[in-house]
């Protein structure tokens, strides 16, 4: 009797669409996600007036794509490795990289979703409105920066195997992140706002900024675009070669 092995297009979209439902019942988590960002944004108004629409919009955004890389992804990965979920999904007739992919489709869908909720949250809230070219380049930046913290978060969880040091240590780094990139904007000791300016929220954080304005596009945000792809593809790299499919 022949066994029917059905096509890897098939199975990537019921993967997908498992995926996309698994996050979908985390929705709480979703929604913590989308408000931590816009809670900032709504307390940061009185900034508008001082540094400029831009700047306080690329910091919400840059806030609300730590959460997703760091909180989002990495415990997820973590959470479901630790379930034996990935092992048996490696049974299936689907490559690693689908796996990965179909998890990834899922955050880049979420990166989209904060930066819409911040440019709403900032056009009725913050009176801040862009051209429609800076809606457009800031869509494309905050995916590239958005990869920066997805990497980071992948890196995170290969070197780490335990589900709840991964969770400890997201939320560390979260905090680290948040705690110093603010503060190093406006800290008069200028070793450290320059340390902060070319750290991953500081380049992440000129790039947006410097997206939602393209014409004001310069030196300092290209040399900034690559140190977030240089970021990028380290993380990849040490995320890739430690990553383990099994806690065992």
């Amino acid at each position: 009797m022949e066994t029917l092995i059905p096509k890897i297009s098939t199975v990537f979209k019921t993967l997908l669409r498992a995926d996309f439902t698994t996050q979908w019942r985390n929705r709480r988590a979703v929604i913590l996600t989308l408000i931590v960002p816009v809670i900032i944004l709504t307390t940061w108004k009185p900034f508008v007036a001082r540094f400029g629409g831009p700047f306080v919009l690329s910091n919400s955004i840059t806030i609300g794509l730590i959460a997703i890389g760091l909180m989002g992804y990495s415990t997820s990965i973590a959470r479901d490795r630790d379930k034996g979920i990935f092992q048996r999904l490696r049974v299936a007739p689907i490559s690693s990289w689908s796996i990965m992919t179909s998890r990834l489709l899922v955050q880049m869908t979420m990166i989209l979703m904060v930066t819409t909720a911040i440019f709403i949250a900032g056009s009725s809230y913050d009176q801040v409105t862009l051209t429609a070219p800076g809606y457009i380049v800031t869509y494309f930046t905050a995916i590239v920066c958005g990869a920066l913290y997805l990497s980071l978060g992948q890196m995170i969880v290969g070197r780490i195997q335990n589900p709840e040091t991964v969770n400890s240590t997201v939320r560390l780094v979260y905090f680290v992140f948040i705690m110093g990139g603010m503060y190093g904007q406006f800290s008069t000791d200028t070793q450290f706002h320059n340390v902060v300016q070319w750290s991953p929220y500081g380049t992440v954080k000129t790039i947006l900024a410097a997206g939602m304005e393209p014409q004001q596009w310069n030196k300092n945000a290209s040399m900034a675009l690559l140190a977030t792809l240089g970021y990028t593809i380290v993380f990849t790299v040490l995320g890739i070669k430690w990553f383990k499919w099994t806690t065992k």
